[in-house]
């Protein structure tokens, strides 16, 4: 028998790869001659450039950057000889903010430009632009700022590249270099299809927990729908509703307006980089996870995107997450056979986080022997 292992990490908790190695290790205590093949995943946000790390030949560039307060940090970022990985998340990523500091009303991509502007000088011709887990709420005329981008306000006088200022912004001057998005090929992997702005939109999803109280998260819609309005204007481009455009508070619309990149799911190009393909071939089981299976999974997180994959080859699907809001017959609509979570088997949320590892196991245990004992 035949188990593929592919889960994505459990946000805050463990690894992947870690995800992997306790559920592998649950099946291999059931049944040592079970074939286990492990195979992490992610969606193209943060924790992506660890994935592709163990699949790639990449060298690794660091550099001196700007963090979402406009504070100098090492960040780093993945090249071959001609393509580029860069995570948005570190250099903007929320993870770099005390609790206290965060407010994407204030924060920028700046830096997230900085290090694509770095791959670009070293001569890429493809950057694949990872984003997920951002502090920032800007729309990507942080990233763009960095590229030469300058944003005016009524006064024609220079706007501070964050969030709460895209309402005021009523002239965008090019870049000298004009041709950036002619030479390089842009790629901006995505895990959510929210559009820019409205109910769905970068705001009213995703601001709060970078933030933002009710009356901010207003004042940045306004903004995101201004910001849209004026991209079409001047660059000529409709980016108000397309799927993804929200995506990591509005960078996935900036990375079109400004860098003419392509939007594409995230899960389906890492299971296309990592050849799942080629890792679920004569599989008879496949067991998946996430920190949190909610109503996001259903829009392109990783256990979306193997569950339809393996409903394509007929097979089953198991899946263990930290927690899950899905109904029953939502579960069986992403083709999992059988869910079980860490946090239906505690009493609290910090003992899920601290014995994660060791529950994890135990549910693998527990789904396998239920389904070999049959």
């Amino acid at each position: 028998m035949k188990i593929l292992v592919a889960p994505d990490k459990f946000k805050g908790s463990l690894s992947a790869v870690a995800v992997c190695d306790a559920i592998a290790s649950g099946i291999n205590k059931y049944d040592p001659t079970i074939e286990v093949v492990k195979h992490p995943l992610a969606d193209g946000g943060d924790g992506s450039l660890d994935i592709l790390e163990q699949h790639l030949d990449l060298k690794t560039i660091t550099l001196t950057v700007h963090d979402p307060l406009f504070r100098p940090i090492k960040a780093s970022y993945k090249k071959t000889m001609d393509t580029a990985y860069i995570e948005m998340a570190a250099a903007s990523g929320l993870v770099l903010l005390k609790d206290h500091e965060r407010n994407c009303m204030h924060t920028t991509t700046y830096g997230t430009g900085e290090l694509i502007l770095n791959a670009i000088q070293r001569g890429v011709t493809t950057i694949y632009l990872l984003i997920g887990g951002s502090a920032t709420c800007d729309a990507g005329i942080g990233m763009a700022s960095a590229l030469g981008y300058t944003f005016l306000d009524k006064n024609e006088k220079h706007l501070q590249p964050i969030g709460k200022n895209l309402e005021k912004i009523t002239s965008i001057q090019l870049p000298e270099n004009k041709d950036i998005p002619n030479t390089v090929k842009f790629i901006t992997l995505c895990d959510v299809d929210n559009p820019l702005y409205g109910s769905r939109g970068a705001a009213h999803v995703f601001a709060a927990q970078k933030g933002a109280n009710s009356k901010e998260i207003e004042i940045l819609d306004k903004g995101l729908t201004h910001f849209s309005t004026l991209i079409a204007k001047q660059l000529h481009k409709n980016i108000a509703n397309l799927p993804g455009a929200g995506a990591a508070g509005g960078i996935g619309g900036g990375s079109i307006a400004f860098l003419n990149s392509t939007l594409q799911s995230g899960i389906k190009t890492m299971l296309e980089i990592t050849q799942f393909s080629k890792a679920i071939k004569n599989t008879d089981l496949i067991f998946t996870g996430e920190g949190k299976i909610d109503q996001q999974t259903l829009h392109g997180k990783v256990v979306f995107g193997v569950s339809q994959f393996a409903k394509t080859k007929k097979i089953p699907v198991y899946a263990i997450s930290g927690a899950s809001d899905l109904s029953i017959l939502e579960t069986k609509s992403l083709n999992i056979t059988d869910l079980r979570t860490v946090l239906s088997t505690c009493p609290n949320e910090k003992e899920a986080f601290t014995k994660a590892k060791q529950i994890v196991e135990e549910l693998a245990f527990e789904m396998i022997q239920k389904k070999l004992s049959k």
